[in-house]
């Protein structure tokens, strides 16, 4: 980690000192604009990742800029062992006048998905399980399919700073035992078979189900750009849950989401202290486990927002490391602009964020029936804070489109024993 941290300070060092010269002031955007990425990366379990992303916006006359008129996001891309993912997203606050308007439908194919277990340190991480072993099988693999329909609408409280928000999303999850022909996954057990077995997962849930959930709050936001602040306060506060109206497996729920986003200047707009603050628990009802995993978010940073675990939450973990029926976590960072300037007629600013992330299982998950897995797999232990840090490096277009290179490491190897990488688009909060 330490070499990590140095080779990043250097590599900022240089580009912030050739970029002084450079340095002028912002291009006023116009019309379209692309943000093209190919989707390129390996895992050791899902293998070669290869496809291609694009941000597209639409600055119209350059009068709302740095602010998009409209903006799209498209991503088709697959792991060469199996899994998919196609999405397309667009958002805008000028389609309707008065009304922010964003809607995302999404397909993520996994065939092989992280499954850990319920209520974090009550459930034993076991790092050589944790791959493929010998018959061809991950122990904490799972098979879930997942289909989206997603949408939200905005307005303002008069000339306030405060809003509403509200949304309709619509859930198909088909989940099952990892059968991968790519990995020889056909025939072993799994956590997931374990926790079928013993009911702690109800027959009624072990294949999966369908949702319509709804969601409403209020926002605060006096933030001075959404996506690369410098500035200002962000708070959200919103109910979502479901009636349970088409599986009908008494998987009815109500949930309460709190998130609290606060930036701070410290050396003009080029050092910004960041910090948010978040909650997300049952109020009432019965979640089914294929849910857990979901962070509801008003607008969207990541096409898939899981946790609590890896690029969303807690960077640096394994992936959805903790479930249960409440979560509480927190991420801070440094946010250093160290170096702006103008390349192929566009606005670009390279960034450095060091950063710490912790959060828990405040909200435990059918805790009684988790005792009958043995204690192999149910260690009886309370719930603590898990904790990881790292760095990253963006690379960032007109404010808007921001690549990131994230490495995170987290401090208890009951929580993952690598190092987390991640490549993707935009902060995490």
């Amino acid at each position: 980690m330490k070499k990590l941290l140095t080779s990043l300070l250097l590599i900022a060092c240089v580009f912030s000192a050739a970029a002084q010269e450079a340095e002028k002031s912002e291009i006023v955007k116009t019309g379209l604009n692309f943000g093209p990425l190919p989707a390129v990366g390996y895992s050791s379990d899902l293998g070669w990742h290869y496809g291609a992303l694009s941000d597209i916006y639409w600055y119209g006359d350059g009068s709302t800029y740095p602010e998009y008129m409209w903006k799209a996001n498209v991503e088709i891309s697959k792991y060469s062992k199996g899994n998919t993912v196609l999405h397309s997203f667009f958002d805008s606050k000028y389609l309707i006048p008065g009304l922010r308007v964003s809607a995302a439908v999404s397909w993520f194919g996994n065939k092989t998905t992280n499954f850990y277990g319920f209520n974090g340190a009550s459930s034993a991480y076991l790092p050589e399980l944790d791959k493929i072993n010998e018959a061809g099988q991950g122990f904490y693999l799972m098979r879930r399919d997942i289909f989206r329909v997603q949408t939200c609408f905005q307005g303002q409280f008069g000339e306030s700073n405060w809003g509403w928000a509200g949304g309709l999303t619509f859930w198909s999850i088909k989940t099952g035992h990892a059968v991968n022909d790519g990995l020889n996954y056909n025939n072993d057990f799994s956590l997931y078979d374990l926790y079928v077995a013993n009911q702690v997962i109800p027959a009624a849930e072990k294949d999966g189900g369908k949702h319509l959930e709804l969601k409403a709050g209020v926002v605060f936001d006096t933030r001075d750009h959404e996506n690369n602040p410098t500035r200002g306060t962000n708070l959200e506060v919103y109910m979502f849950g479901s009636p349970d109206i088409i599986s009908k497996h008494d998987n009815s729920y109500l949930k309460l989401a709190v998130h609290f986003k606060q930036f701070f200047p410290l050396v003009s707009d080029r050092l910004v202290f960041g910090a948010h603050l978040a909650y997300q628990g049952l109020i009432a009802g019965n979640a089914p486990f294929y849910m857990l995993q979901t962070i509801q978010s008003i607008n969207m940073k990541q096409i898939n927002t899981e946790g609590l675990g890896s690029t969303c939450t807690l960077r640096g973990t394994v992936t959805n490391r903790l479930q249960g029926n409440g979560y509480a976590w927190s991420n801070f960072e440094l946010r250093w602009s160290f170096a702006k300037f103008r390349w192929i007629n566009q606005n670009w600013t390279l960034a450095l964020n060091p950063f710490y992330d912790m959060g828990m299982v405040v909200q435990p998950y059918r805790l009684e029936q988790m005792k009958l897995i043995g204690n192999t797999f149910y260690t009886g232990k309370a719930e603590k804070l898990h904790m990881s840090a790292g760095a990253g490096l963006h690379v960032i277009m007109n404010q808007n489109f921001n690549i990131n290179f994230e490495f995170g490491k987290c401090l208890d190897p009951n929580d993952g024993t690598g190092l987390g990488i991640n490549i993707g688009l935009n902060y995490i909060f």
